[in-house]
């Protein structure tokens, strides 16, 4: 019934051990697809300023341009949310509907496609609109990729499996950084052309993934039980209570982790803009020192991902995800305060990354374990993408808070402080924690 067998005995093993071949087959090609993934995500935020800044020209007064980027940049940032939220919920049910092998094709097609045109916008609008598209698909792939890796992986190994999973995204994020770092923000349009290169994984995927035993089951009782067992029924996970607890608790657990990473955690580089303004430092080191510390960032978050899904089996998920809720909130804080330079920006980000990013690997580990086969991609991407709607918010809460706060406090006091008040966020993970239940050590639902 399911692509795994447990030998016995193999409870004693390691988690990497006694894996079939295929499995880890799985494991590189779901991770290439939302390394890509997250690779292309943050393209953007690493050549926010500039391709912003360029796109609005001469429409915009000298003395007010830098106010104009920041309310662009959040309000581009959270119509990429929405339409992250817009393809989860999309693709998530087509998942279960179609197959998580045939989703991952689509999803990453429309991922990297729109990501190459985002390279030739003419204007803030095209710019918005075409990051918007590039969204469908990122927000479609987490959930298939999710559920494959999740039903091809003994539940021994499973957590570590996905905790690895989610752990690769920051090289996507990694490979972001030196992509730029190499081209420089100023050839921005190159950057978003390299970007669609990962349409090509399709083609191994074609060759080389099949859709779960797990799933191909499922699929077989919903055309046997019809309406009782129907794939993809986004209308049971609020009408099944139990379903609907799970879901509630995963949209609040998640729009912790997703708003206080897209509404601050990814500002860094923005923060280190405004803050190193005094220093004088030509376009070319100010971008250079984004990027290095951008790529800190995403070192300390691969450790901060590991971290989480190996403390997830000692401790359980939930006692897991209240530290890291914790040490996010702090680790926000101490470095929207702290960063003045460009050794302390350098110490901060690692902390940052690896605090911050870390319940990401939470949602990754925890979110499939809530829902049964036919609804595991619907679950994981209605929990993941909803929350983005509500965490849609945060960086247009940042940019905007940012110019108010600036007419006060001068621009850098201002720009901290809106940070500090959007990290609050990391409450909701708090309060989803309360009503969360707890999975460590229990078969994946069928």
């Amino acid at each position: 019934m399911t692509d795994t067998v447990v030998e016995p005995g193999t409870q004693k093993q390691r988690w990497f051990q006694g894996v079939p071949r295929y499995a880890w087959l799985v494991l590189v090609i779901a991770a290439l697809g939302w390394l890509f993934d997250t690779m292309d995500q943050n393209l953007y935020n690493l050549v926010a300023q500039k391709s912003i800044s360029e796109l609005l020209g001469s429409s915009v007064p000298a003395d007010k341009l830098q106010a104009a980027v920041n309310s662009w940049r959040g309000w581009i940032t959270s119509i990429f949310l929405l339409g992250w939220s817009v393809g989860g919920f999309v693709f998530g049910i087509l998942g279960d509907k179609l197959g998580r092998t045939r989703t991952l094709i689509i999803t990453i097609l429309v991922y990297a496609v729109f990501t190459g045109l985002s390279g030739i916008a003419q204007n803030v609008h095209q710019y918005a609109a075409f990051r918007f598209l590039t969204a469908l698909g990122v927000g479609g792939e987490f959930a298939a990729g999710v559920a494959l890796v999740a039903e091809v992986f003994p539940d021994r190994s499973r957590p570590m499996a996905l905790g690895t999973l989610q752990a690769l995204s920051a090289i996507g994020n990694m490979t972001a950084a030196a992509i730029v770092f190499f081209i420089g923000d100023f050839n921005w349009r190159i950057v978003f052309f390299i970007g669609a290169l990962p349409a090509l994984l399709v083609v191994w995927i074609r060759r080389s993934v099949r859709e779960p035993e797990r799933w191909q089951h499922a699929r077989e009782e919903a055309e046997h039980d019809g309406a009782r067992k129907e794939l993809g029924n986004i209308a049971e996970l609020l009408h099944d209570p139990v379903l609907r607890r799970n879901t509630i608790a995963g949209i609040l657990l998640a729009v912790a982790g997703v708003g206080g990473i897209w509404g601050v955690g990814f500002w860094l580089k923005d923060l280190m803009d405004i803050a190193f303004k005094p220093l004088n430092l030509t376009p070319a080191a100010r971008s250079n020192y984004g990027t290095m510390a951008f790529f800190a960032q995403q070192i300390g978050a691969f450790f901060g991902m590991f971290t989480y899904a190996a403390l997830s089996e000692r401790v359980g998920r939930r006692p897991a995800m209240l530290l890291f809720f914790l040490l996010a909130f702090g680790a926000v804080q101490g470095t929207f305060w702290s960063v003045n330079s460009f050794a302390t920006a350098m110490a901060w980000a690692p902390i940052l990354g690896f605090c911050a990013l870390a319940p990401f690997s939470a949602y990754c580990v925890y979110f499939p374990e809530l829902y049964p086969t036919r609804l595991r991609a619907t679950g994981v991407g209605f929990c993941y993408n909803c929350a983005r709607i509500f965490a849609a918010v945060a960086p247009i809460s940042l940019g905007s808070l940012a110019g108010i706060l600036a007419a006060r406090h001068g621009e850098t006091v201002g720009f901290r402080l809106a940070a500090s008040i959007v990290a609050c966020i990391y409450v909701t993970g708090l309060i989803g924690l309360l009503i969360a239940p707890e999975t460590r050590g229990k078969p994946l639902p069928e």
